[in-house]
């Protein structure tokens, strides 16, 4: 631990000297999220970072979440610690099958999950979140909806606004740590801990896991659910890190997860060594070709105006 707590000195240190901010999403490890000046989803991360005045991001998340960020931050070095922090549920929808499913369904809009990276957000109309997605697609006019990548976040929108048809493209997407949870497996937990414990679930898990939720909610919509609740526990169907940021913010609250071992590898590639790397050496700088960042931010921007905000 004194390791830990002196690289964690010496990156806030440079940091703070080179007037840079550290971003650190909900799943990062725990001594990365106490060095960051925010942390949160990732659109939270990239509005924190079109609002503050520093020309130097650390982004600590996966690829898409860095490349979000620098859309809405032409201007900024947006960096990535590690190139090798990729979103696998992303990397299964590209371009070319966003540009199939719009040819296979004329006069259908283009939705696509914000877990995706620039080149397929160039060929949506708009981008939503796993918490405004219900939003964003109950807003449109179109009754067709072609929707993407993740097949479950797919159905929950569904179920919300029967009115329209949602297609998912791929036909199978999904988050790899999301499909760990099970329902036999929360059910014995909840028995466990009590029947006042709250299910918190992540809309990336499966339908049967929904329904039997308290809250269906993003990790911001989960975490404000905890710190908002008068309810002592809490059985979290996510990624760990948000399990962990909440037991050292909220002390108070007792949060359970749902499977410990619900990982994900990519976004604990980064490190703090590897984050002091990139303040020192400003790089790797996150690079979208003109073209694409133009369209992509545009889908974007389109959201924030249908939300609001």
């Amino acid at each position: 631990m004194p390791y830990v707590r002196e690289l964690q000195a010496k990156i806030r240190e440079l940091a703070d000297r080179k007037n840079a901010i550290i971003l650190a999403h909900n799943y990062q490890r725990s001594e990365i999220q106490e060095i960051a000046d925010y942390v949160g989803e990732s659109l939270y991360l990239a509005k924190k970072a079109t609002e503050a005045d520093t020309e130097l991001v650390i982004f600590c998340g996966v690829d898409f979440m860095a490349e979000t960020a620098a859309l809405l931050n032409p201007d900024k070095r947006i960096v990535l610690p590690e190139k090798a922090s990729t979103c696998p549920m992303a990397a299964q929808l590209p371009a070319s099958l966003v540009k199939e499913a719009r040819r296979r369904n004329p006069g259908a809009a283009v939705v696509l999950y914000v877990n995706t990276l620039a080149e397929a957000k160039a060929e949506a109309d708009v981008i939503c979140t796993s918490g405004n997605a219900i939003e964003v697609i109950r807003s449109l006019e179109a009754d067709t909806v072609v929707f993407g990548p993740d097949r479950n976040l797919c159905w929950h929108v569904a179920r919300h606004v029967p009115g329209k048809c949602i297609i998912p493209v791929p036909e199978a997407g999904y988050c790899y740590v999301h499909k760990l949870f099970s329902l036999e497996d929360m059910l014995k937990l909840k028995e466990e801990i009590g029947p006042d414990a709250k299910l918190l679930v992540h809309p990336e898990c499966d339908p049967d896991l929904q329904l039997k939720a308290d809250l269906v909610g993003s990790t911001g919509q989960m975490y404000r659910f905890v710190r908002e609740s008068r309810a002592g526990s809490f059985i979290i169907a996510t990624e760990v890190g948000l399990v962990e940021r909440v037991r050292r913010e909220l002390p108070d609250k007792k949060a359970i997860p749902a499977k410990s071992d619900a990982i994900c590898a990519e976004m604990k590639l980064i490190t703090l060594e590897k984050v002091l790397r990139a303040l020192e050496e400003e790089g790797p700088v996150v690079k979208i070709p003109r073209d694409v960042a133009e369209k992509a931010g545009q889908a974007v921007e389109r959201m924030f105006e249908l939300t609001g905000s």
